[in-house]
């Protein structure tokens, strides 16, 4: 699952930043976290669905993550999301 969403930032970071991009992953207590940073301020939304073959990015990451946001860093901004990676009891479940 971690792959998809980490190939899914990467890619709306490709599209829509123009190339580079700095992808970081961090794991501790049960949780691996993924920031993917590009230099585009623009931050995407999470739409419908729907039946197009784009605007589905942030839909897919909303699923599975447990949290995910995005924070502006200068010139650009850094898009994150957090999986669980235990089977233990709440471990991975969606946090408020």
């Amino acid at each position: 699952m971690a792959g998809l969403l980490v190939a899914e930032l990467a890619t709306n970071a490709l599209v829509h930043a123009g190339g580079r991009f700095r992808l970081t992953l961090f794991a501790a207590h049960g949780v691996l976290r993924c920031e993917v940073a590009d230099g585009e301020r623009r931050v995407p939304r999470v739409l419908d669905a729907g039946t197009g073959e784009n605007g589905r990015g942030m839909f897919l990451v909303d699923a599975p993550a447990q949290r995910w946001g995005c924070h502006r860093d200068g010139a650009g901004k850094t898009m994150w999301f957090e999986l669980g990676t235990c089977g233990a009891d709440g471990c991975g479940r969606r946090q408020p």
